[in-house]
């Protein structure tokens, strides 16, 4: 599995950029946690912490050592990758890959606040695609909760076909690949 996947795209009259998705290492985690303590909230980038809010050192551990904790990718324990999205050479978020079955995969990605509303979700959920296509995959799934009109939007620009909301207000997307 390559170590980086991308694709170039057009952003409403700026010149072309580069959507990038680069699996995580040391290095690339200090600088994935500094972007999300900068530019972001704990509860949009990991799961929940007990403790006071913020980007504590509690916090900050945790996300150090979730990320640790998948590092062995899709063959690992976790069945799960991450990587940094990257817009060229700036990291601007963070998504991931689950193994959910052999032809299915789950998707999930945060995007720096300077990141968001500029189709970088979208063309890094396209490069997730061919990522998952690579690794065997016929399917991935997404959820995320009808109120979010940003991700519902990236998933319907990138191909998903969305489903209704369920009794919770959680939406589930699905590319077929």
């Amino acid at each position: 599995m390559p170590d980086e996947i991308g694709n170039r795209y057009f952003n409403e009259g700026s010149a072309a950029s580069t959507i990038s998705l680069r699996r995580i290492d040391d290095k690339t985690l200090g600088d994935l946690l500094a972007v999300a303590i900068a530019e972001a909230t704990p509860e949009e980038v990991m799961p929940p912490v007990p403790g006071p809010a913020g980007w504590n050192d509690a916090r900050q551990a945790a996300f150090l050592a979730f990320h640790k904790e998948r590092r062995s990718g899709l063959g690992g324990p976790h069945a799960e990758v991450y990587f940094a999205i990257l817009d060229g050479s700036r990291i601007v978020g963070s998504a991931r890959l689950k193994r959910s079955d052999p032809c299915t995969f789950e998707t999930g990605m945060w995007l720096a606040r300077c990141a968001r509303g500029r189709g970088i979700g979208s063309n890094a959920l396209l490069a997730l695609k061919q990522r998952a296509a690579a690794e065997g995959a016929t399917r991935v799934v997404a959820r995320t909760t009808q109120g979010n009109t940003a991700a519902i939007g990236a998933l319907r620009n990138s191909g998903a076909e969305i489903g209704e909301p369920d009794e919770h207000g959680q939406v589930r997307a699905e590319f077929r690949l």
